[in-house]
């Protein structure tokens, strides 16, 4: 893969992550796999609205899905998703806030 498709591929992977309320999907698929009928009440939208971002995490592979009878499981690909996400902690947060309250003094946008 060549560094332009690895940035594409990363801007995509980042665009499904920036969002809270997939977040919250992946965040209550952390430990196991999950039917969304799991998934629905305990993240509190609607079922198309779940299934919506479950289909977004999906499509950028962040996602798989297995049938089991009627149901559909929803995990996580790969753990490392969530070393990634995990890496925005609150001391990244921190210091990205502290840069972005420091260009605000100065003027820059």
């Amino acid at each position: 893969m060549d560094e332009i498709s690895i940035n594409n591929f990363r801007s995509i992977v980042f665009k499904a992550l920036g969002d809270p309320s997939r977040l919250k999907i992946l965040e209550f698929l952390r430990d196991d796999e999950k039917c969304a009928c799991e998934i629905i009440p305990t993240v509190g939208f609607t079922q198309p609205t779940v299934s919506r971002h479950l289909k977004v995490l999906i499509d950028c592979g962040i996602l798989k899905r297995r049938k089991e009878g009627n149901k559909m499981l929803y995990s996580a690909t790969s753990p490392k998703i969530y070393k990634l996400i995990d890496v925005a902690d609150s001391s990244l947060i921190e210091s990205l806030s502290r840069n972005v309250i420091v260009r605000v003094q100065r003027g820059y946008r």
